[in-house]
């Protein structure tokens, strides 16, 4: 038992399966993902589009592969590119193909769509061929025109009974290899779909809120979705979908993961609102702050608070702290500890100084990375 069970999520027990050497499921971290918006036929925008999404860590990536050109593309976007990428095949077999040919390291698909029993069967054989996972993904907005003459409209079991239609298509092709998701753009039908799936499978579940909005209204929506889900063991890897730069969401992602001590990468900055108390200006400090230590991938904590009203306190619990004091003197913590004091004009330089410093110790006692990663929770057996 924990000394603070009030933090435990107890992940539901899926089976594992690999996205390239990415391992989904399991006991394996949350994993993050985005999709690129340029033309997959031009392979140097997309290249370019997908090392942005590595820099800000993406775990994977989807492409969207509509016609032959893509698949062509494929190649060379894979070689110039470290994250394995997810081919996104709808409806024409031979794409699907095509990009297990090419290296993908998964293909979203619906096996239902593509055809007869002949056709399904040669994209499985190509995925095992090549080492290449799969998954379903429903969507609330193109379910099967028979679940809808059937439950009248999208509901949460239509969705799970879709889902489970295409998994045994795969499963009657002897192919137990991919993960599954049930996407909606209202967070009830999305959420009820994901329990009732969870329920009924032990695949590795994709989460997504799709076509959540824009930066800020998407954000939200999907942290409300996204985070129930998540707090109650559910999923296995996500994506927040944004109408914003892809970058975004992997940013999004992260700090969904952080705030549920899911994933750790980066510096999670604690700080205050300000009000008339602040002995310096902290929105201001916090935009600086947080745009000068992108970079930092190491996970530690920092505190930023105006006052002396709850900033001992929260730097206590903090790596490095900053409180706010008067006569231009505020107080510096370092591992909780009262420290050292230091004047506004310098404190922006200072600080990341110190998180870079504190960044490059821990890096230098766990030098295999797995400081990156939080401890896996709990499982549900």
């Amino acid at each position: 038992m924990s000394i603070r069970p009030y933090r435990e999520i107890i992940r539901r027990k899926s089976r594992q399966i690999f996205v390239g050497d990415v391992p989904v499921g399991g006991d394996a971290p949350i994993t993050v993902q985005s999709m690129t918006n340029t033309l997959t036929s031009d392979a140097k925008a997309t290249i370019a589009q997908i090392q942005a999404l590595e820099e800000a860590g993406a775990d994977m990536v989807r492409v969207s592969c509509p016609d032959e050109a893509s698949t062509k593309a494929l190649k060379e976007i894979i070689r110039e590119t470290r994250v394995p990428i997810i081919a996104d095949i709808h409806f024409h077999y031979k794409r699907g193909i095509e990009a297990a040919e090419a290296g993908a390291a998964c293909l979203r698909i619906n096996p239902g769509n593509i055809g007869s029993p002949d056709r399904v069967r040669d994209v499985v054989k190509a995925a095992v061929d090549h080492n290449c996972s799969m998954r379903i993904g429903v969507n609330a907005g193109s379910l099967e025109r028979d679940l809808l003459e059937k439950y009248g409209e999208p509901c949460p079991e239509a969705m799970v009974e879709s889902a489970l239609n295409h998994a045994r298509i795969l499963e009657d092709n002897d192919f137990f290899n991919f993960k599954i998701s049930v996407k909606a753009s209202d967070v009830f039908l999305s959420v009820a779909a994901y329990q009732g799936l969870a329920e009924a499978c032990d695949y590795p579940l994709h989460l997504g809120i799709t076509e959540a909005g824009g930066l800020s209204s998407g954000t939200v929506k999907s942290s409300i979705g996204l985070g129930m889900l998540l707090w109650s063991g559910i999923g296995d890897t996500i994506r927040v979908s944004l109408s914003a730069d892809p970058v975004e969401e992997i940013k999004a992602g992260y700090e969904i993961l952080k705030s549920l001590g899911l994933r750790r990468r980066g510096v999670t900055i604690i700080s205050c609102p300000s009000c008339a108390r602040q002995a310096f200006p902290v929105i201001k400090t916090v935009e600086m702050l947080e745009e000068r230590l992108a970079h930092i991938q190491t996970p530690l904590t920092l505190s930023i608070i105006g006052c002396v009203v709850n900033g001992p306190g929260e730097a206590r619990e903090t790596d490095i702290g900053l409180t706010g004091g008067g006569k231009d003197n505020h107080m510096v913590y370092l591992s909780g500890v009262t420290d050292h004091k230091v004047a506004t004009g310098d404190m922006v330089d200072h600080i990341v100084g110190l998180v870079e410093e504190k960044a490059a110790e821990l890096e230098a006692l766990n030098a295999d990375g797995e400081m990156n990663e939080a401890p896996a929770a709990k499982r549900i057996a």
